[in-house]
């Protein structure tokens, strides 16, 4: 402890604010529970002087991300920038220089893991992330640790909380997506733009990383389905609790059960039974569960995001490097293997699923649609018809599809479509029951 080890921050953001103070106020307890002293010797930021106008030390503060590499005193990078190419451009010049590297950036990790994890093994430097899903909730740790020991089956995640948010006042609320969606923007839940968010990306991105991490292979973007919450309607939210569902953008990451076989990663709107554990997860607050072939089912529940559950995923990975800087390891972060390799494609996967109609309220029109899906081998398991006091007029008309391939109910869906029976494009969701 006579010589500190030295952080440099880059970024100081709501969540790189966070980890500034939050470092500041436990630097003892750190000190106590690692016997090593952490010190933030720089913070790169773009505009120095508006941020010793806000109160930081003006000593640390520099407006080059450069001078975080630079610096001797500096042994481990923390990158809350946010940024795409200046943030890969600053991993990798850390890891040159062999400085232990921190990040919470999921889109880079998502898009250019490969590349930078080959860079940490090229220089023996290792990467740590655990903030980049989940917030708080300490999913990477136990799929790189306490679950290294186990065959993972699969992986469902509620991974983000902005349209888990608004799922959730569309339910509770009855609210169209437009309304629950500026109600999260008014509380500070949504950005001014929320895309990432409800066109299910942002989960796309914590999917692939859960996934890459799970079966030893960095996932291709372009392998991957991702579908958002845009075209959820309130008709929606009711007809799935009628039903015995909830409604949740769910990330789903699942592998067959023979070794070197394809992994399915996908992103969408999911009916859940209302009896999953995964269905009370409301608000803002995300879960993933997990089931290994050793362990069984492992659950973890918290907040997904916000200054203070993301900077205490940082400050744990800054523990963990702090260590691995007096004690070299050969973990550095990211193993690949070879017992998998491929993604499933979307139309080989296989779902129930949620189908809803608008059709002529006349006798024949049920007889029309089944049996477009009895040509397609795909079974009903119930319909649901509200009665409509005007005869002729449109209804919706929803029915519980058995399970079949994503292809076979495209292809059902683009037969329904032209039928002239048929008023509105169909609407269908996927179900899912944990199997």
């Amino acid at each position: 402890m006579d010589h500190p080890i030295g952080i440099g921050l880059a970024g100081l953001g709501n969540v790189g604010a966070g980890v500034f103070q939050n470092l500041q106020r436990n630097r003892t307890l750190l000190r106590e529970r690692l016997g090593l002293d952490l010190l933030i010797q720089k913070v790169a930021v773009q505009n120095p002087a508006k941020r010793v106008s806000e109160g930081y030390p003006e000593s640390v503060l520099t407006g080059r991300w450069q001078d975080l590499v630079e610096d001797p005193a500096v042994q481990i990078v923390v990158e809350v920038m946010g940024r795409k190419d200046e943030s890969l451009q600053l991993i990798l010049a850390s890891l040159r220089a062999k400085k232990a590297v921190v990040t919470a950036n999921k889109a880079l990790l998502a898009e250019h893991g490969a590349e930078i994890f080959e860079a940490a093994q090229q220089n023996q430097t290792p990467v740590f992330y655990e903030a980049s899903v989940g917030g708080g909730i300490p999913i990477i740790k136990c799929l790189r640790e306490a679950l290294v020991g186990n065959h993972i089956a699969s992986i469902h995640g509620i991974i983000n909380g902005t349209s888990n948010y608004i799922l959730t006042r569309m339910s509770e609320a009855d609210l169209s997506f437009p309304d629950a969606l500026a109600e999260a923007q008014a509380l500070g839940y949504a950005e001014p733009d929320p895309s990432l968010d409800v066109n299910g990306w942002d989960a796309a991105h914590k999917a692939m990383i859960l996934a890459s991490l799970a079966y030893g292979f960095w996932v291709p973007k372009d392998q991957i389905f991702v579908e958002g919450i845009e075209a959820i309607t309130a008709a929606d939210i009711r007809f799935a609790k009628l039903l015995g569902y909830r409604i949740k953008l769910l990330g789903i990451i699942k592998a067959s059960e023979n070794e070197g076989s394809e992994v399915e990663v996908r992103v969408h709107p999911t009916l859940i039974p209302q009896s999953h554990v995964l269905a009370s997860v409301n608000g803002v607050f995300n879960a993933i569960a997990v089931h290994g072939d050793v362990v069984g089912e492992v659950l973890l529940y918290g907040r997904g995001a916000g200054q203070d559950p993301t900077s205490s995923a940082i400050l744990s990975d800054i523990a963990e490097a702090a260590n691995a800087l007096q004690h070299p390891r050969r973990d550095l972060g990211f193993s690949a293997h070879s017992l998998y390799g491929t993604c499933k494609p979307i139309g080989s996967t296989l779902s129930e699923y949620y189908l809803r109609l608008t059709v002529e309220d006349r006798p024949g029109v049920i007889a029309q649609i089944s049996g477009v899906l009895g040509e397609l081998q795909i079974g009903i398991s119930s319909i649901l018809q509200p009665e409509s006091d005007e005869e002729g007029a449109n209804v919706a008309l929803v029915m519980m599809i058995h399970t079949a391939s994503n292809s076979q109910i495209q292809q059902a869906l683009d037969r329904i479509s032209v039928l002239s029976c048929v008023k509105r494009a169909p609407r269908m969701i996927r179900v899912e029951h944990f199997s």
